[in-house]
């Protein structure tokens, strides 16, 4: 079954979320929110510090919980169910190339620890020859030589690598949902690139539903099928089809200020290409 049959792999109905709420500080982070994505689609997240792009992925993966409103994965309720009974759903890779890996076990051991998620537990041993070549293949596919470094550790790899192989990592187990924070924005801009092809194909190839948060308008507007703008804790432009096809940088930025009545953002990085 594709997105062409109209079938929705993640649907948020009237979701809102609160930060300090009850105090004087309280603030709503995520704000009457009507959301649904078909299978299949790839969608874009755009906004300014503060619009609610990575708490609205929190409130998805289950790290945060909704103060109000229903949220459904392929059709089943998840509202109340915290981050590990999501996590067969949900593949998510990070901002902080750390993040995503840990540093101090080698390659090989981290990629069975992802290859396990949500597999029945026993006795048999975590890596054998049979895992192992998997990995291999896996790795290979990534151009990079990491089929030749399992047993280095991952506190050695470079920033691209390490995203990477979180990409590899997150898409094992055959989520529902892959979920991209800001994943290449502490990259220079050649590994990026790469990163974002790598992201792309593993997409393709595994038939993911995708929302990728994103700083660069560009790549907001240039990869995948639908891109979302949101503003304190709203979805305020939803952009899909030959809309988004003919859609510029600064014909964006036009339409946000008339519907807001205000600049989007300063920071020269989001107009980067």
């Amino acid at each position: 079954m594709s997105k062409r049959e109209n079938k929705a792999m993640l649907q948020l109905e009237n979701v809102n979320k609160y930060f300090f709420r009850h105090t004087q500080d309280e603030q709503w982070a995520v704000r009457n929110l009507d959301l649904k994505i078909l299978e299949g689609q790839f969608v874009t997240v755009v906004g300014s510090n503060g619009a609610g792009k990575t708490t609205l992925l929190n409130l998805i993966s289950g790290n945060y919980l909704p103060d109000s409103g229903k949220i459904r994965i392929n059709g089943e309720e998840v509202t109340h169910l915290p981050a590990y009974r999501r996590a067969p759903y949900i593949g998510r890779v990070f901002q902080n190339t750390f993040q995503g890996t840990a540093s101090s076990l080698t390659i090989e051991e981290n990629l069975s620890l992802a290859y396990l998620k949500g597999k029945p537990k026993g006795l048999r041993p975590a890596i054998n020859e049979e895992t192992r070549e998997f990995f291999r293949e896996k790795l290979a596919d990534l151009g990079l030589g990491l089929e030749k470094r399992l047993r280095e550790r991952v506190g050695l790899l470079s920033g691209g690598q390490r995203q990477a192989l979180a990409l590899v990592m997150a898409t094992f187990g055959h989520p529902r949902i892959l979920l991209l924070d800001e994943h290449t924005a502490n990259l220079d801009p050649k590994t990026g690139e790469k990163i974002m092809e790598l992201t792309t194909r593993l997409i393709e190839e595994n038939n993911l539903t995708a929302l990728m948060v994103t700083h660069n308008l560009q790549d907001a507007l240039s990869f995948g099928d639908r891109t979302l703008m949101m503003d304190e804790g709203e979805v305020v432009l939803d952009l899909a089809g030959e809309e988004r096809k003919k859609m510029t940088i600064e014909e964006l930025l036009e339409r946000f200020s008339e519907l807001r009545h205000k600049k989007f953002a300063e920071d020269r990085a989001l107009l980067s290409s």
